[in-house]
């Protein structure tokens, strides 16, 4: 019969000693010893995405108030429901940036030059429409870049980027339909 010995608890074959490991080094706050990732590459990425963000949410807004007409009262609906999402998709990025112990850009100065989506000033619904609609696209992709960059490595961050990338699609698919 297997004896069991009773000094040391079982814990399913999980690593012990890297596991009290993460006791220390606490001003690391939620990085661990055992993060896959590159932090500064990680934190550039997501610096360039809070950047399209935050672009995002300024071509929205802008949308939003200078659209006119009775007839397109839906569509500035849509257009500042988006842009409260891209606000949360910000806030989403500076928290994880600040997980990783980096620091968030807000720097407007040098916003349009980190975005990956540019800002458009069309005054007509159709240029909205599409403006937005490329700006989503450019989004989609960035993000799935970022996922494969990323891999299995950060599993918080690929987690946070996946739901992101799903609010965005379906922002495409919105501006698409309004197209149409």
């Amino acid at each position: 019969m297997h004896e069991v010995n009773k000094t040391q608890p079982q814990h399913s074959g999980l690593d012990t000693a890297a596991i009290r490991e993460a006791a220390r080094n606490l001003d690391d706050g939620a990085v661990t010893a055992g993060y896959q990732g590159n932090r500064k590459e990680v934190i550039d990425m997501l610096n360039g995405a809070l950047a399209t963000e935050l672009v995002c949410i300024l071509r929205y807004k802008r949308h939003y108030y200078t659209a006119n007409g009775l007839q397109n009262g839906p569509i500035k609906a849509e257009f500042l429901a988006h842009a409260a999402e891209e606000q949360a998709h910000a806030d989403l990025l500076a928290e994880r940036i600040v997980q990783l112990n980096g620091k968030p850009d807000f720097n407007p100065a040098t916003l349009t030059e980190r975005s990956h989506a540019e800002y458009d000033d069309a005054d007509d619904i159709k240029g909205m429409l599409t403006a937005n609609l490329i700006a989503e696209r450019v989004a989609i992709e960035s993000y799935r870049q970022m996922l494969e960059k990323i891999g299995e490595s950060d599993p918080t961050t690929r987690h946070m980027l996946v739901g992101i990338m799903a609010k965005e699609e379906e922002h495409a698919d919105d501006m698409r339909d309004l197209l149409a």
